[in-house]
């Protein structure tokens, strides 16, 4: 058994890669049957997944550490090749979509994956390979520079994550000496984000432009594989937060102000959520995986099989540590069918969200890593979101095992805190159609834009006289808005589809996680509605999903006496 720390990289030739393609893509062509066509697939796919392995090494090693030269060179290599490699991808799927045994091909595989390949073919163009890796090199600019951070904070030095507690301080001026120490890295290095950002937006327009679409937003929509909605269904269902959950939060946070002792709320107070003090994990990182496991031993199975082929193989990065990158994410090394979990534990309850919301991502991966087709490892984004943010729930009958006697303080701020993301969700994603709708905006205009956004969504929201913050700049802190463009909404979706797994599983618990095994197990091979009516959920366009999900989980919330929390 192979761990992570030996997995082999081995940086490719892509001028040997692309001749060796040239050779397995002329072999599918020229199959004169459907079994033929179906093993010049498999080797293709091979080839793909060797070249995505190779990738992800890369992505994994350096966001580790972003002090390894090594690394970040060969993750600046992949930034410049990765466009080249999309080609390739490309080839296969125009050579695919007209296969004369398409039919045949289809019904082994599904239509989800020649939709992908239509969306993908849609998408590229050599004619913007320059701009491409033009794109790839500020994305990873702005993770780079995220990551450099180190402030200063009490005679200590901190990254951004590790300040993470002494936000939750009960000391309300600690509380705001870290939201200044924090938010002072991004004010001081303010000209290099509105740049990075700024050279962003123009590239993405010209990619667009180039490839005949109006403006960014089209495209964007046609890059997250959005088969079965469109912008005008996302506005619809923005509108259904904007009058149903913007005024229930507004209750939840006139709650938290009394709640915490206070005559109004102030931004550093937003995530202190009560008097006595956030529930806390009651260990070390080590002790958390210990239970962590315990908890997925007990939960079914299939979760203790997973859990324990992470823990064998050291597919887990949690500690936050200078020169790491920022927040969390899971990926999937194909080669060796491994899951990978990156996150930043910082001693708050967040640690316990990451353990669950990742292992979700993670466990779904491993549940359908046999499909055999790399378009279906993960679903689509907001796809994805369910079975992270679902995992986080149904793994709350364990919670007592993480937070003791706080289990019931963590539990309702988990949910609220839910409830309160919704807002900020979809303002993120209003403010991307607003940027790429708008190219030639300047960074003022942008966060001219933010501010007004967040009188909609955020009314109660005040930066008691913070500069940086109420000039509108509060997104540059998002790295999704940098890094992968439009992909925030499908959290907001995701969530209503999670908050439908809580009702159920406090309902019928055996059935519903039926349901969300089945929904790991299809993988990618459905599109979004698809896999949302597979997994017997209410599709969150639809008119009162949100209504119903919500007055649900309002009247859980009003039943608990949160003072005595």
């Amino acid at each position: 058994m192979q761990k992570f720390e030996n997995y082999i990289y081995e940086r490719p030739d892509l001028q040997q890669e692309k001749s060796k393609f040239t050779e397995l893509l002329t072999s599918f062509t020229a199959a004169d049957s459907t079994e033929k066509a179906t093993r010049a697939i498999e080797a293709i796919n091979a080839f793909r997944n060797r070249l995505s392995t190779m990738s992800n090494l890369v992505y994994i090693r350096a966001s580790i550490n972003t002090n390894d030269e090594f690394y970040q060179n060969e993750r600046d290599f992949f930034d410049n090749i990765e466009p080249e490699v999309q080609a390739m991808s490309t080839e296969f799927y125009k050579e695919l979509i007209r296969s004369p045994y398409r039919n045949d091909l289809e019904k082994q595989w599904g239509a989800q994956l020649f939709q992908i390949a239509d969306h993908e073919i849609r998408a590229f163009s050599p004619e913007v390979i320059h701009l491409l890796q033009q794109e790839n090199k500020l994305s990873s600019e702005y993770a780079k520079l995220v990551a450099s951070a180190e402030v200063e904070f009490q005679g200590e030095t901190y990254t951004l994550a590790q300040l993470g507690p002494f936000v939750q301080d009960k000391d309300r001026s600690i509380r705001k000496e870290a939201v200044n120490a924090s938010t002072g890295f991004f004010e001081s290095h303010a000209e290099k984000f509105d740049n990075i950002y700024d050279q962003l937006v123009k590239v993405r327009h010209e990619i667009a432009t180039t490839l005949g679409y109006k403006n960014f937003v089209e495209l964007g929509y046609v890059r997250m594989l959005r088969i079965d909605y469109d912008a005008g269904m996302v506005a619809v269902f923005r509108k259904q937060v904007r009058d149903v959950i913007v005024p229930l939060v507004s209750k939840l946070q006139e709650k938290q102000t009394e709640r915490i002792g206070l005559d109004s709320l102030k931004f550093y107070d937003e995530y202190f959520k009560f008097e006595n003090g956030n529930a806390k994990p009651k260990g070390t990182p080590e002790w958390i995986i210990e239970n962590g496991k315990k908890m997925y031993e007990e939960l079914s199975p299939e979760t203790r099989e997973f859990f324990q082929y992470m823990l064998d193989r050291n597919l887990m990065d949690l500690e936050a540590k200078k020169g790491k990158e920022a927040g969390g994410y899971c990926t999937f090394i194909e080669d060796y069918e491994s899951p990978f979990i990156f996150a930043n534990f910082n001693g708050t309850s967040g640690d316990i969200d990451v353990l669950t919301h990742e292992a979700g991502h993670a466990f779904q991966a491993y549940s359908s890593r046999d499909i055999g087709i790399p378009e279906y490892l993960f679903p689509t984004y907001e796809s994805a979101e369910i079975h992270s943010m679902s995992m986080e729930f149904f793994t709350w009958p364990w919670m007592e095992r993480f937070f003791k006697e706080e289990t019931d303080k963590y539990k309702y701020a988990h949910l609220a805190d839910g409830l309160q993301f919704l807002p900020y969700g979809v303002a993120v994603d209003e403010f991307q159609h607003l940027v790429y709708e708008n190219p030639t905006w300047t960074p003022d205009e942008r966060k001219q834009a933010w501010k007004k956004l967040e009188e909609i969504y955020l009314p109660n929201r005040d930066y008691d006289g913070n500069a940086y913050l109420e000039a509108g700049s509060f997104w540059q802190r998002q790295g999704h808005i940098y890094d992968v463009p439009f992909y925030y909404i499908d959290y907001t979706l995701a969530q209503i589809c999670a908050f439908q797994f809580w009702k159920r599983s406090r309902e019928q618990n055996e059935e519903a996680w039926n349901d969300y095994l089945k929904l790991c197990k299809l993988g990618g091979s459905k599109s979004f509605l698809g896999l949302v009516k597979a997994a017997n959920l209410r599709s969150p366009f639809e008119e009162g999903t949100v209504e119903s999900v919500v007055g649900t989980i309002e009247d859980w919330l009003n039943s608990v006496d949160d003072k005595a929390l």
